[in-house]
């Protein structure tokens, strides 16, 4: 009887053990392209350390891009199915009807982002800025709050030489000395700094009416197919948010979130800590609130369009912007 039970167990045990192998492979079937950008923020730290792939089973491939505008265009193609913009180039996006959906705001931009002019450059205002040459990604967050602030100074764009450059062409015109300005994110925004000051940053403009915030959106056809993977994607980055909230001030310099942070961005290691400060990152619990996905971001992408359209930067502007944005996964995230 007991040889019988001893059989019977372990043909058990293979049954189980060939079921869980083919789960494996089944899991691994799935595959996804994603792209992220060299944004410090805490969700990289959960990339790093490949929380992403353990929570959903899935491979994930993940996609290295310099702005938002690429984001948006490999999203469109189909070649990325999730992707992390800005909000100008997400209602860029939005009023062109691409089939996307917001799931996560990622960042309030504040200090994150800034204009910087150059020493020696002779811009010590705002007004100097008139004849200088100032670059920029075109269509990023950035840009649209360089014509923000162009606006609330007066100063009429077309009386700055505005160049269309990615971080690392700013980076790299901004060493040759063939710029006066940049409005830019780190790592290009830290080397600026170091020979440049800063004019203003996205903080103050949000404070004259231009507020400015980075999201993760996903294709629509993607979501409606595989609804567990995106709820699980919200999740892992919320809850590397809320570990930020609650341990941020652990996240020194010499910890190991800095470095997998700075390792992912381009990033000096040093700098982490503080970049960290230039943005509010919201919890789950405060997306699916009126005040964030679950209400404000259809408005802040209906305003954001009709800046751009205004500034001759978008066609159209959309009636409503709501189908835009998807609360489903935050909430389900939530529970």
């Amino acid at each position: 009887m007991r040889t019988n039970y001893l059989k019977k167990l372990s043909a058990l045990a293979i049954a189980l053990s060939i079921m869980g192998v083919a789960g494996v492979a089944q899991a691994a079937d799935k595959e996804v392209n994603i792209a992220y950008q060299t944004v410090v923020e805490p969700s990289k730290v959960a990339q790093a350390d490949g929380e992403y792939e353990k929570a959903s089973g899935w491979k994930i491939n993940w996609k290295k891009f310099e702005s938002g505008g690429d984001v948006i265009t490999a999203v469109a193609s189909g070649d990325i199915q999730i992707g992390y913009v800005g909000s100008s180039p997400l209602a860029a996006a939005a009023s062109r009807e691409l089939p996307i959906e917001t799931i996560f705001v990622a960042a309030e931009i504040g200090q994150a982002e800034a204009l910087v002019v150059r020493n020696g450059s002779g811009i010590s205002k705002a007004q100097d800025l008139v004849g200088k040459k100032i670059a920029v990604p075109f269509v990023s967050t950035t840009h649209y709050s360089l014509l923000a602030a162009l606006k609330h100074w007066k100063i009429d764009p077309k009386s700055v030489t505005i160049l269309n450059l990615r971080p690392t062409e700013i980076a790299a015109a901004w060493q040759r000395g063939d710029i006066d300005a940049a409005y830019v994110w780190d790592p290009a925004l830290g080397k600026a700094k170091e020979s440049g000051k800063v004019l203003t940053d996205s903080s103050e403009v949000a404070k004259w009416g231009a507020p400015t915030f980075d999201a993760w959106i996903v294709r629509k056809d993607f979501a409606q197919k595989n609804p567990d993977f995106v709820t699980a994607f919200v999740r892992i980055t919320g809850k590397a948010y809320a570990e930020y909230r609650k341990n941020g001030k652990t996240w020194t310099a010499d910890s190991a979130q800095a470095d997998k942070i700075a390792r992912l961005t381009g990033a000096n290691k040093a700098d982490v800590p503080d970049l960290l400060k230039g943005s509010l990152f919201p919890t789950l619990e405060e997306q699916a609130s009126g005040r964030l996905l679950a209400g404000g971001t259809a408005k802040a992408i209906d305003d954001t369009s009709k800046f751009l359209k205004e500034q001759k930067k978008a066609d159209k502007v959309l009636a409503d912007y709501r189908p835009f944005v998807n609360t489903q996964f935050v909430k389900q995230a939530v529970q």
